[in-house]
């Protein structure tokens, strides 16, 4: 009788048939031998194909918790198509094994590919902020913050890697860490500058808020969407007044991204602001608003919401 995984494989393989998510869904939870034989069918696939069906794989275990592909992805990151291994890496964010950290540090380090080199870096963002809340050995710990430090300070590497490296590394409370931050906000190349402001809110560190204040009134819209998205991680009140400005931008994107801050932050001025907002013209507005309010009521008073 022929291995239920042969017949997937064959059946999916082809590429003038449609992929059936019910077929797809049979790969998850795959045993060893199932997972072996996987491999061995896997590279006689064209490349095109693993694409599209490492693609439908990370979208159907976004839809249903319960399916999990992991040991196909893991198994793809070594995969020859650039494309294959960097939807990999997107569809292992939910994995907190410390086994994936040497691999993801390796693609970082030694790719050929700028696309999964950044997708390594981003990935290792999530090591970063367990390494920050100790839920990490002390060996991962450095590896992870010395190869995204090494990362950032290459000036060979592609500034998309530099980038994803320094918000990825953020999380971690090191000198060096602050001065790859302040450096690279002083930075003439736009997106470096970007990322910075971007790395500001994720190492959740007041100190920044001062600039944050100031990038929130600058004249590029981008500028002000992410040191609202900043503030929104600081918590801080002081920012409360600014981002109420920010509540009537003529940037949609940055209308959303001051209310989402205002709901985080919270405090009476915040609330006011929020329930102002339920009158808006723009239903977007009012939708957002109302969003943040009933997330503030569920953090305030949990029991309001049980049934």
């Amino acid at each position: 009788m022929p291995s239920p995984v042969k017949k997937i494989i064959t059946e999916i393989s082809n590429s003038n048939k449609p992929l059936r998510n019910s077929r797809l869904a049979d790969l998850s939870n795959l045993n060893p031998e199932e997972l072996e034989l996987f491999r061995r069918l896997w590279t006689a696939i064209e490349p095109k194909r693993r694409q599209q069906i490492v693609q439908r794989l990370v979208e159907l275990a976004e839809e249903n918790l319960e399916l999990n592909f992991d040991s196909i992805l893991k198994h793809c990151l070594k995969d020859q198509d650039d494309e294959v291994r960097s939807k990999a890496i997107e569809g292992l964010w939910e994995n907190e094994e410390a086994s994936l950290i040497d691999p993801l540090i390796n693609l970082l380090e030694q790719d050929t590919s700028e696309t999964v080199q950044a997708a390594a870096a981003i990935a290792l963002g999530k090591f970063a902020i367990l390494a920050e809340h100790k839920k990490l050995r002390s060996c991962y710990i450095s590896k992870i913050q010395e190869a995204l430090l090494k990362a950032i300070n290459d000036t060979n590497r592609p500034v998309e890697v530099s980038r994803r490296a320094l918000e990825a590394v953020a999380p971690i409370s090191l000198p060096q860490v602050k001065t790859a931050i302040r450096e690279a906000y002083k930075s003439p190349n736009s997106r470096l500058k970007i990322s910075s402001i971007y790395a500001m809110g994720r190492s959740c560190d007041p100190t920044w808020l001062p600039v944050l204040l100031k990038e929130l009134s600058s004249s590029d819209a981008e500028v002000r969407y992410e040191a609202a998205g900043a503030c929104a991680e600081l918590e801080e009140e002081e920012a409360v007044s600014s981002l109420i400005k920010l509540v009537s931008d003529l940037d949609s994107d940055v209308q959303m991204a001051a209310i989402q801050a205002l709901g985080k932050i919270g405090n009476t001025q915040a609330k006011d602001c929020l329930k102002q907002c339920l009158e808006s013209n723009s239903e977007v507005v009012r939708q957002m608003a109302g969003e943040a309010l009933n997330e503030l009521e569920a953090l305030e008073d949990p029991l309001s919401f049980r049934l």
